[in-house]
């Protein structure tokens, strides 16, 4: 009985210990499951923005290490390609992706035995070489950085939009693939919507300027007009948005002057046949001029320098569709 009442005491003393013996061990056992778990799992998927933003020359990077802070630094990539870190020396970060500069990292200070079970931060603050730039008929013509997924709306929107001038196709042009193609900047709202492209970086940007159209002599508003209708306009078109011809124009010898590589063509139209339907309307290229003469003798004899001369010198309209 004694001996039995003596093992009992000697439970009740050991039981604490015994205790926090066994919490240790699951914790122990459930640390090693959830790390076995993180190493075996894929890959967390990056966004399509955030996967296509590489790191390169000049970028600003932000390096923490989970419960290290002493490993917490501010990295310039350099020239090369290279940033240097603690503990670890150079090591070349150009070309990788945020998630997967982080994975290098963690491999070499796993490697180093330095950490045991790294979980390494890394933050592009300032990107050097990840600009897309933007120039033409833009407001504010520069470089913008892509951070994150941005479509050619935003980064027209950010350069301040385009100039009257600008025509309604804008020109892309990217740097990995040297691929060039047209993106619309019509005034459709839909249309705009359902032809968002998506830049990336290092893109360049173009927005020319509209073509133009001169119809000058004897209408109502001679001078210059955009050619911002999908690129395109007719005679009558342009006619019409110079006011038409004055009671006075002679409209059988309306003239076209077109440059063209064999040099300047000049061709005879009759005007007042296109306007009665009993001729094409022919359409007009950019830099096109249309000349409707008076009716009097010393206009109709009027030369093609002079003509061309005049039309420098002319107000440019813009013509909205």
């Amino acid at each position: 009985m004694k001996l039995r009442i003596r093992k009992c005491a000697v439970l009740r003393h050991h039981w604490p210990a015994c205790g926090v013996l066994l919490f240790v061990l699951a914790l122990s056992t459930l640390c090693a499951a959830q790390q076995a778990a993180r190493l075996a799992a894929p890959p967390a998927p990056q966004t399509a923005g955030t996967a296509r933003i590489r790191i390169g020359p000049g970028d600003l990077l932000h390096l923490s290490v989970f419960d290290v802070p002493e490993l917490t630094q501010e990295l310039r990539v350099s020239d090369t390609g290279e940033a240097t870190l603690t503990l670890i020396g150079p090591i070349h970060l150009q070309g990788l992706t945020a998630a997967e500069a982080q994975t290098l990292i963690e491999a070499r200070l796993r490697q180093s035995q330095f950490i045991l079970d790294p979980q390494v931060s890394l933050i592009i603050r300032e990107y050097g070489t990840q600009g897309v730039s933007v120039l033409g008929e833009v407001r504010k013509p520069g470089v913008y950085q892509v951070l994150g997924a941005r479509n050619l709306l935003d980064i027209i929107s950010e350069a301040g939009g385009t100039t009257p001038f600008a025509a309604q196709q804008a020109t892309v042009k990217r740097r990995e693939s040297k691929e060039k193609f047209s993106a619309s900047l019509s005034n459709d709202p839909s249309e705009l919507l359902a032809r968002e492209v998506e830049l990336q970086p290092g893109d360049t940007v173009i927005v020319p300027r509209a073509g133009i159209v001169y119809v000058l002599g004897d209408v109502g508003r001679p001078g210059g007009y955009l050619m911002q209708n999908s690129g395109r306009i007719s005679l009558l078109e342009a006619v019409a948005l110079a006011e038409g011809p004055t009671r006075t124009a002679a409209k059988k010898h309306t003239r076209l002057i077109r440059k063209n590589a064999a040099g300047i063509q000049e061709t005879v139209l009759d005007l007042k046949h296109v306007l009665e339907g009993r001729a094409p309307d022919p359409e007009l290229l950019p830099e096109d001029i249309v000349y409707i003469p008076p009716s009097t003798p010393k206009s109709l004899l009027m030369h093609t320098p002079a003509v061309m001369q005049a039309a420098t010198s002319a107000a440019v309209y813009q013509a909205v569709p």
